[in-house]
């Protein structure tokens, strides 16, 4: 995401909101900053982990959480980035347990920082628009009409991040990978 208010509601941002989700659902505080992030630490599903969200901006994401990874001494596939994905209908979710970026800067640049492909992604759907540029696009807020949609993919995400926890990428890709946001269904 990007930091500040402006972004807060904007679709670039849903990886943002699914962290203070993770963090409010899990009695967690964004109260330090630590490599260019605010973070949060805590338990989650019994495990002990940190919640980041960079203060760099989308695209230059990697300074932050390259610079977590080695203060933590953690390995890449120790970790799950969530962010927004045009290629996915609004609301879906799709996880991957490895990867190119598919285009997204964020992700190239986490790529590019950690020099490795190996860490877990978790993509939201915010679908393509119809017409204009899709930088624009991502840096507009959801319509009223898209707030259902996109409120169901966060409630499935953040359980989506649990079953990671507790199972792994592949008992998470198993069941999420095919979720269709209630909403989407007509």
């Amino acid at each position: 995401g990007n930091p500040g208010p402006n972004y807060a509601h904007n679709r670039h941002n849903v990886g943002f909101r699914l962290a203070d989700r993770l963090a409010t659902d899990n009695g967690l505080s964004f109260t330090r900053r630590q490599c260019h992030a605010q973070v949060a630490s805590g338990n989650i599903a019994g495990r002990r982990v940190l919640l980041a969200r960079p203060l760099t901006y989308m695209n230059l994401s990697g300074t932050s959480v390259a610079g977590l990874v080695r203060f933590y001494k953690v390995r890449p596939a120790d970790v799950i980035v969530a962010y927004d994905d045009l290629d996915l209908p609004l609301g879906r979710i799709r996880l991957r347990a490895e990867g190119g970026s598919g285009g997204h800067n964020g992700v190239k640049s986490i790529i590019e920082r950690l020099g490795t492909d190996q860490f877990a992604r978790l993509r939201i759907g915010i679908g393509r628009p119809s017409a204009g540029e899709p930088a624009d696009y991502v840096l507009d807020d959801f319509r009223g009409d898209e707030k259902p949609a996109i409120e169901a993919a966060l409630d499935a995400a953040a359980q989506a991040v649990v079953v990671w926890l507790d199972d792994g990428i592949e008992a998470a890709m198993n069941r999420f990978n095919n979720f269709v946001s209630p909403a989407e269904v007509k």
